[in-house]
């Protein structure tokens, strides 16, 4: 076959393809090379979907806008306005590591290593790659070393009106099998029990100070989830929740009295820093104990890993450090055969943001569902989203650019704390 002309074959491709769409294409892949995308501003605002919610947005000279949430709590928003929108303004949106260092470094003096100036930082990082995943075209969970799966499976926190009524029980048991979000696990209190059936603290040896549980405590919690567990069956997997509070002589005789259920876990028995007794507890405890929730960064959660000092770690992602820094404390787990849950009380911003992550870590079991004051239809309207956030009992991952939701505007406007303004 003869040699066809370099010229004849350029005019060749000319005539097959539109002016207007091959030179939108070249347009497309040389704006990269033309102009790098700076931010512009950030801006905060104050909502409560479930707690008090600190929604993060940042603009760029592009306009497109990358959409936040910090952990619920007081001062995280002076701490966005105050310390963290300089250092980004005028940066390049997809140096997110390095921006996430930054905004440590400079805000050492407020406490960077935990609390309030962790989570500030983490409701700016989970905006960052919202917007890397716009720019890029793809979804956050492949930025993040791409997806393990589609959909990231939920348990509920949510409990019985009464969990020694066995009727209440079956009430419950029927809601929660019909309900349209269909899930298969859930996680309800233990440390309830004292204060709910002694509320005065007349009962022989109760101290609601040291939170010790009598013998009494423990056969009514015993009792109690075994009528959760006869009332949903095998098919729901049942979590047992505390909230730091017990020692670990009670915090065991609690994981042995709830093991002929079989929990999923024991979450959070303990106060919530590492000590030595965490090890004992997990070595001895007949169920998988699991903590994380109050943890920030992987400096955090390494003593617990390196000390074997719980079965599973549950990270707040929103609070810990953010996205990336989860991946991190995720792949550090493993080293030591360690699964993943994530803890969760934002809204869906913050929710479907962590099952991003979630998506992106190899051994993860399950993360938290929990609407708080709203029911949980109210709590998705919070969000334009491509069909339910929950289905067959997982979070959906959407293969869209960035998060793949946006702000229903109108409800999230109802949703403003007093003296807030949208996007003020």
């Amino acid at each position: 076959m003869p040699s066809v002309p370099r010229r004849n074959l350029l005019k060749a491709l000319a005539a097959a393809v539109p002016g207007s769409v091959a030179l939108s294409g070249f347009r497309a892949l040389a704006a990269p090379l033309l102009k790098k995308v700076k931010i512009t501003d950030v801006k905060t605002m104050f909502v409560r979907p479930n707690q008090p919610s600190t929604m993060v947005r940042i603009d760029t000279d592009a306009g497109i806008s990358g959409i936040g949430e910090s952990y619920w709590g007081y001062g995280v928003k002076a701490v966005i306005l105050g310390y963290l929108r300089g250092l980004v303004i005028g940066q390049d949106p997809l140096n997110i590591e390095p921006l996430c260092t930054r905004m440590q470094a400079a805000t050492a003096g407020a406490g960077s290593e935990a609390g309030v100036t962790v989570t500030a930082i983490s409701g700016v990082e989970i905006a960052l790659w919202d917007l890397a995943g716009k720019l890029l075209g793809v979804p956050v969970c492949k930025l993040l070393g791409g997806q393990y799966r589609d959909g990231v499976r939920a348990y509920w926190t949510t409990d019985p009106i009464g969990l020694l009524d066995p009727s209440s029980c079956a009430d419950f048991a029927a809601v929660l099998k019909s309900h349209p979000f269909g899930i298969t696990a859930i996680k309800s209190d233990a440390d309830a029990f004292p204060k709910k059936y002694d509320p005065e603290a007349r009962e022989p040896g109760h101290d609601f100070v040291t939170g010790h549980l009598t013998p009494k405590d423990i056969s009514r919690i015993g009792k109690g989830f075994e009528n959760l567990r006869a009332a949903v069956g095998d098919d729901i997997d049942i979590a047992v929740h505390c909230h730091w509070e017990f020692d670990w002589t009670d915090a065991l005789e609690l994981a042995r009295a709830v093991a002929p259920i079989k929990p999923m876990w024991l979450e959070d028995p303990m106060p919530p820093f590492y000590s030595p007794s965490w090890s004992k507890l997990t070595e001895e405890s007949p169920v998988p104990i699991l903590t994380g929730e109050n943890l920030y960064r992987r400096q955090g959660f390494m003593p617990f890993l390196l000390n074997q000092g719980c079965h599973l770690a549950q990270i707040d992602i929103p609070k810990a450090g953010g996205l990336l820094e989860a991946k991190k404390i995720a792949d550090l787990a493993e080293i030591f055969q360690i699964p993943i849950c994530a803890h969760i009380s934002c809204s869906p911003v913050g929710a479907l943001a962590s099952a991003h992550c979630a998506a992106a870590i190899r051994d993860f079991r399950a993360q938290e569902f929990v609407p708080g004051r709203m029911t949980p239809e109210g709590w998705v309207k919070f969000i334009n989203y491509d069909g339910p956030v929950i289905k067959d009992g997982k979070y959906r991952i959407l293969d869209k650019p960035g998060l793949g939701l946006e702000l229903n505007e109108d409800f999230v406007r109802s949703r403003l704390l007093p003296g807030e303004a949208w996007w003020g």
